[in-house]
């Protein structure tokens, strides 16, 4: 099966893309949403987290108090090191198990750190999620009313623009409207339908 990985930098539109292939039926695993799922009250690795950081980055009802731990890691590189290296190996073993169960032509990864974890070498085609820094900013802060030191340190832990682009084997520009985004998504999917047929035969 063809495997995409999809990327971007925060704020670029990763999940409205994602929501735009899932309408065409395209089977998306998301490192997002299965690193939420594994650290859920009582899982294994939020008790990791709680040995590694404290019982401080729980929520009075023993959930995991997001906000805490991510002044705590960006504010702290050998922190951060500490969650990534617990982190990383359970999501990317949960993505894989996921995908051994897909059946469809192409299956997309979404995956925010494609890049930083040099994971991009894993999967068949590089898809970033491009739109100015400058968007990317106005986004972050008016979905997740983010300080500005907070938005900058996120972002310069990423890999720059430049990086993202040179690094891509396909680019979709997330700066217009929903209606160019659709028409994108479509001629995309198109694509790797007639490469999934090719790498098929």
């Amino acid at each position: 099966m063809l495997t995409i990985g999809l990327t971007g930098g925060i704020g670029c539109g990763k999940t409205t893309v994602t929501d735009l292939f899932k309408k065409r039926h395209v089977p998306v695993i998301d490192a997002d949403v299965i690193s939420h799922a594994l650290v859920q009250p009582n899982q294994p690795a939020l008790v990791e987290l709680e040995c590694a950081f404290g019982h401080s980055i729980l929520l009075p009802d023993h959930s995991l108090n997001r906000a805490y731990l991510r002044e705590l890691v960006f504010n702290d590189p050998s922190k951060k090191k500490k969650l990534e290296a617990i982190m990383h190996p359970l999501v990317y073993k949960t993505m894989y198990q996921e995908l051994e169960k897909v059946d469809a032509p192409y299956g997309i990864l979404s995956i925010p750190l494609l890049l930083e974890t040099h994971h991009h070498n894993k999967v068949d085609r590089v898809l970033v999620i491009d739109c100015p820094e400058k968007t990317q900013i106005e986004r972050v802060k008016a979905r997740d009313q983010l300080s500005d030191s907070m938005i900058n340190s996120i972002m310069a832990s990423q890999c720059s623009r430049t990086e993202r682009l040179n690094l891509a084997d396909d680019i979709l520009d997330n700066n217009s409207s929903l209606e160019d985004l659709e028409l994108n998504v479509q001629k995309l999917h198109n694509a790797y339908l007639k490469m999934s047929t090719g790498k098929n035969e």
